[in-house]
């Protein structure tokens, strides 16, 4: 899932629309046979997700098996909340769709996605637990995990060279080293750092156990006050010292792939593709560029991440849902897993299946983290909290600024639990 994507517009509206149109979804779900002679599975995926080659295999697997036709519509990110939910309440929704793993509580929870446990039970007793949470609501299955990333350190091999580095760090203590080696070169920015790099902040509470709500009788609250999340934060505080970045805009003002393309900073954390963005920008950068895990406490754990992915649902509308499964069955096998991982770099829903990342090397960095990586919270109400203007950005350009993490998180708490209680 493009992160960003998942803000508040539109979700009061999805809890209503789905929640009154789908029901007991699919009169006719096609027994349980899963035959798909003379029939047509329509499957939306979002821009960017299926690669050419995982495509073809999978859509000729699936229709020489069935003998349906596979209808595959690929969608934009832009605007795609409030093209779901419409879809979803209608009687002739896509059966097959991506869904961002944030989103999927919400989805869930209007009552738009079929109930998926007898599927995980089939097939699915070995997906990684850090990738499945985002498709469990309530106790129950309601999507499969497809794939995820996560953040890696992006780093001029040029730059390191020249302050003596040879090795790569795998201790977080050894990366500040490492940086302020970096540093003492004239001209050049160690690491490129802004102060709301949110996304990055999230996966440090992860590495801490710290958790951003709470629960207060039957509601959510801010935990933004926790000492965990200071801890978190004062992490953060750390990395940004050695950056020259401003410490109130995100990695997208500027986008942070250009800045590093002008080859004068040492590293930075971002999606593996935003190294081709450092390449389109410069070229002449692409033999300088190495990736590596984000370092943790310690060499034999990386830092936590924010593992933003997406997971495959069937719509509770969809008459054609033993067909449906059929698809999922396919596209989630482990020799489609593994090519996916293979071909686009990303993290596979097994973990015995990571090795097939290997072949893309920022792939291959972000995957040891993966295991240990997280979310941030998935529930339904969450959705509200990131819309802009995001507050826990303000915490954190507060807490650059000089605040104490209580102070800034009393700030903002406020903001916080109105958007958690979905009150405008």
């Amino acid at each position: 899932m493009k992160r960003g994507l998942i803000a508040a517009t539109g979700v009061v509206a999805m809890l209503v629309s789905v929640a009154a149109c789908g029901s007991s979804g699919g009169d006719d779900k096609d027994g349980d046979s899963g035959s798909g002679k003379g029939k047509t599975l329509t499957v939306w995926f979002m821009d960017g997700s299926n690669p050419a080659g995982w495509t073809k295999s999978v859509q000729a697997e699936f229709e020489q098996k069935t003998g349906a036709k596979l209808n595959i519509q690929v969608q934009k990110w832009d605007g795609i909340q409030q093209k779901l939910t419409t879809a979803l309440s209608e009687s002739s929704p896509p059966d097959v769709f991506e869904v961002g793993n944030t989103q999927t509580p919400s989805y869930a929870q209007t009552g738009g996605l079929a109930e998926l446990d007898g599927l995980k039970k089939e097939i699915g007793q070995d997906w990684t637990e850090s990738l499945n949470k985002s498709a469990e609501f309530e106790g129950k299955q309601y999507a499969a995990p497809w794939w995820a990333a996560n953040r890696v350190v992006i780093y001029n091999k040029k730059i390191w060279a020249d302050a003596g580095i040879k090795d790569v760090p795998r201790t977080r203590a050894e990366f500040f080293k490492d940086l302020q080696a970096i540093g003492k070169q004239d001209g050049v920015e160690p690491l490129y750092l802004p102060g709301q790099n949110w996304y990055f902040f999230d996966g440090l509470t992860i590495g801490t156990g710290a958790d951003l709500v709470k629960k207060d009788g039957n509601k959510y609250v801010s935990n933004l006050a926790d000492p965990k999340v200071a801890k978190a934060m004062d992490i953060y505080k750390q990395y940004q010292a050695f950056s020259k970045a401003p410490k109130d805009k995100d990695e997208a003002t500027p986008q942070q792939a250009d800045v590093f393309a002008k080859g004068r900073t040492g590293a930075f954390i971002g999606m593996g593709w935003e190294a081709q963005t450092a390449i389109k920008a410069n070229p002449a950068i692409e033999k300088d560029l190495g990736y590596f895990a984000i370092p943790g406490e310690s060499a034999d754990k990386p830092e936590g991440v924010f593992l933003g992915g997406s997971n495959l649902a069937i719509a509770e509308n969809s008459k054609k849902q033993a067909l449906a499964k059929e698809f999922l069955k396919i596209a989630l096998s482990d020799k489609n897993e593994g090519a996916l991982a293979h071909e686009a770099g990303l993290i596979p829903n097994k973990s015995s299946l990571l090795s097939q990342v290997q072949a893309n090397s920022a792939g291959a960095a972000g995957a040891p983290a993966a295991k240990g990586g997280g979310t941030t919270p998935l529930i339904p109400e969450w959705a509200a909290v990131e819309n802009a203007p995001n507050p826990i950005k303000t915490y954190m350009t507060a807490v650059l600024g000089g605040a104490s993490p209580e102070q800034a998180a009393k700030q903002v708490e406020g903001e916080i639990n109105k958007r958690l209680s979905q009150k405008s």
